[in-house]
């Protein structure tokens, strides 16, 4: 469904103007992909469903782009404060049928997943499930143009805390000012807008002259990482498109979601370290392991040269609160080698892969291009976004979440999974996430993909059981060989 059309004539109400990048993400919506990042979040207990939507009102709702739909006024995008807002619209508690277990629940998100949100509302849905393996579930869902994933996932933690029990206290929201102070706000976010960017021209300029002061060839090292930028813009360019496989067919619009039992984040570390490489290493290698085991139970003959996915790289500080949503990430394009059966080639293709993009700009350059595409036609964006996508054959996130359990509104969270869309014509979404020493993997994948999710789960734990194994093994080598140089010592 499109964006509400406002006639410039109706009376102005509160409104900002959509950013470019954000607006980009807004316009890849299709019946194929809807742009939402969505969550399942399983916990021990029953949650109160008042005590939830007071949760949501203190820590949510305090974000005024929950409380905003979009709007069109001609060629320009707006969000806009809606006048009929109602938590109600946007919380739904449901029950599962038949036995309501893990796979009457994927079930459920599967289709959810598949059916876009209401643009007439804010975008974002909460379906509460009831009696879920003895406590309850939560499906989340919220547009992609309102924040990149990275981002949400922050803010839906920021409403769990660190003990079952935590004081409430009530927020209101913003943006309930009469008209003229209305007025008065759009004069001073103006303001403020144009103090921070002559601010941040300031600040560069005195970085400049500092940079020049200080490092004589500072002029040679901005020439060079120019030339960077523009040769991985370059690559970006000419990168052939993926091989044609049964991963890229026409897609349906329809979902499948599925995920698996967690694994020990510990054993993951251990893996890493015995390899010497990082988890994040050890985690897209078992995705790949899982691809690899598809075309071989399959018949299919894996690409000689692999298959790439789009990574989200986070451009925004980890650090830095979240004070303001938006879309900051890039996307880079990793490659996956499904042709390699041995597990620890395998891993090191895709660590030198990895170190290779560490150094590229390549996250940059794909927001660069976002943010261009959002100020052109829609017709400029959609040819892009063919080109971008038909780059890859999946999207991947890795996401790190608390290193402790957390509680919402009293229930301990047990098991989270997070989903980033897929865009143009990619119907494959594969997500990591660590949670209190546990690595959650989940697949979202179109339904004309003759790809089994429950079959996916299991390759990736199969690849990771067997890794880890080879680890063990080298480092048990390795031990020896020490004790013996010793002995010869």
């Amino acid at each position: 469904m499109a964006p509400v059309q406002t006639p410039t004539h109706q009376t102005p109400i509160f409104q900002t103007p959509m950013s470019s990048v954000d607006r980009s993400w807004l316009r890849m919506e299709s019946p194929e992909n809807p742009m939402m990042i969505s969550a399942v979040l399983i916990f021990e207990d029953a949650l109160s469903i008042n005590r939830l939507k007071r949760v949501l009102d203190e820590r949510f709702l305090k974000f005024r782009r929950f409380r905003q739909r979009v709007i069109h006024q001609g060629d320009r995008t707006y969000w806009q404060d809606d006048p009929l807002f109602h938590i109600d619209n946007h919380v739904h508690r449901i029950a599962l049928a038949g036995d309501a277990g893990k796979q009457e629940l994927q079930a459920l998100v599967s289709d959810l997943n598949s059916t876009s949100l209401d643009f007439r509302r804010p975008l974002w849905k909460i379906h509460y499930i009831d009696q879920y393996q003895g406590g309850c579930a939560l499906l989340v869902r919220i547009h992609h143009c309102i924040a990149d994933g990275i981002s949400l996932v922050r803010v839906l933690l920021s409403l769990t805390d660190r003990q079952p029990e935590s004081p409430l206290r009530q927020i209101r929201p913003t943006g309930t000012a009469s008209q003229p102070g209305r007025r008065a706000g759009k004069l001073g976010h103006a303001a403020r807008s144009l103090f921070r960017t002559g601010q941040a021209a300031k600040d560069q300029a005195s970085l400049f002259m500092k940079s020049l002061r200080t490092e004589p060839d500072y002029p040679m090292k901005l020439a060079s990482t120019a030339g960077n930028i523009s040769l991985d813009l370059l690559k970006l360019g000419l990168a052939p498109a993926e091989p044609k496989t049964c991963l890229n067919p026409a897609l349906s619009g329809r979902k499948q979601v599925a995920w698996a039992e967690p694994l020990s984040l510990a054993e993951v570390k251990v893996c890493a370290r015995a390899l010497r490489g990082t988890a994040n290493d050890v985690l897209l290698c078992a995705a790949a392991g899982a691809l690899q085991r598809h075309f071989v139970n399959t018949g299919e003959t894996p690409p000689e040269c692999g298959i790439r996915v789009a990574v989200p790289f986070n451009l925004r500080p980890l650090h830095q609160p979240i004070e303001t949503l938006g879309n900051h990430f890039g996307l880079v394009l990793v490659t996956l080698p499904v042709e390699v059966s041995n597990p620890v080639m395998r891993f090191r293709q895709i660590q030198h892969n990895m170190n290779r993009l560490k150094r590229s700009y390549q996250a940059q350059v794909t927001y660069s291009l976002l943010d261009l595409f959002g100020r052109g036609p829609d017709i400029l964006e959609r040819r892009a976004l063919k080109l971008l996508s038909d780059k890859a054959s999946a999207v991947l996130t890795n996401v790190p979440g608390p290193k402790e359990p957390v509680y919402l509104a009293g229930a301990k969270l047990k098991q989270p999974m997070f989903w980033v869309p897929q865009s143009g014509h990619i119907g494959i979404g594969m997500s990591i996430f660590s949670y209190a020493g546990t690595v959650q993997f989940g697949i979202t994948i179109d339904r004309n993909i003759p790809v089994d999710p429950e079959s996916a789960m299991e390759y990736f734990r199969d690849s990771f059981i067997e890794l880890y194994n080879w680890a063990l093994e080298k480092q048990s080598q390795d031990d020896e060989q020490s004790v013996k140089a010793l002995e010869v010592g």
